[in-house]
């Protein structure tokens, strides 16, 4: 198989889903409203700069998802794809998704931010595999806690060595497309790796190295 790879925030879609997310409990004062905004944005900065410490982020994060029955969570959510995520959809980025798809290359999204945030909206673009941050989920509630590797920087590039292993497959003529600086540990494992509207970081590693940079915006 030839793996088309899809980062999903400021790749896909034309702004951060986790950062959203936040903002958008905070408009619907589903959480302390001044405190949360602040963290909420101080995380996100330091994801920009590549310094998040990623366990403090997700105690964090998946705080809310415990304190709340999944059933009100999921209206939730759905209110949050509705409003905040379906206008930031690219339509070029569509097209390329379907351009790899035409070719009959395997599709895959794989995402920093968590799975309950990120599914519905990989399910938008008919992508069927997410490789995404793993909130624990038990009993039928989450706990708060997360299960695996987060899938961050490395954590990135160990999960899917092992989704590979799982599925008996490799990185041969792999495509993978991507933002962030963040992920340059596994842009720089596939075959050909693609610098979408990059961060200054890396439009400068994927200059120095020969990378083609597109735009989706």
């Amino acid at each position: 198989m030839s793996l088309a790879i899809f980062d999903l925030d400021n790749t896909l879609i034309s702004d951060d889903s986790d950062h959203l997310w936040g903002e958008f409990l905070v408009e619907k004062k589903l959480v302390d409203g001044d405190d949360y905004a602040k963290a909420n944005t101080q995380f996100y900065n330091d994801y920009c700069q590549g310094k998040l410490d990623i366990g403090e982020y997700l105690s964090f994060a998946l705080s809310f998802l415990a304190d709340h029955p999944v059933e009100k969570l999921h209206q939730w959510r759905e209110q949050f794809i509705d409003e905040k995520i379906r206008p930031l959809i690219l339509t070029s980025a569509q097209d390329l998704v379907e351009e790899h798809r035409n070719k009959g290359d395997t599709l895959m999204v794989i995402t920093a931010t968590n799975r309950f945030v990120t599914e519905p909206i990989v399910k938008l673009f008919g992508i069927p595999t997410v490789l995404a941050t793993e909130p624990e989920f038990v009993d039928g509630r989450y706990t708060g806690e997360y299960v695996d590797t987060p899938c961050y920087q490395d954590g990135k590039v160990s999960r899917l060595t092992q989704w590979l292993a799982d599925n008996q497959a490799d990185l041969s003529n792999s495509t993978f497309y991507s933002d962030s600086h963040n992920d340059i540990p596994l842009l720089e494992k596939v075959t050909h790796p693609v610098a979408v509207d990059p961060d200054e970081q890396l439009k400068h590693h994927a200059i120095k190295n020969d990378w083609p940079i597109i735009t989706l915006r």
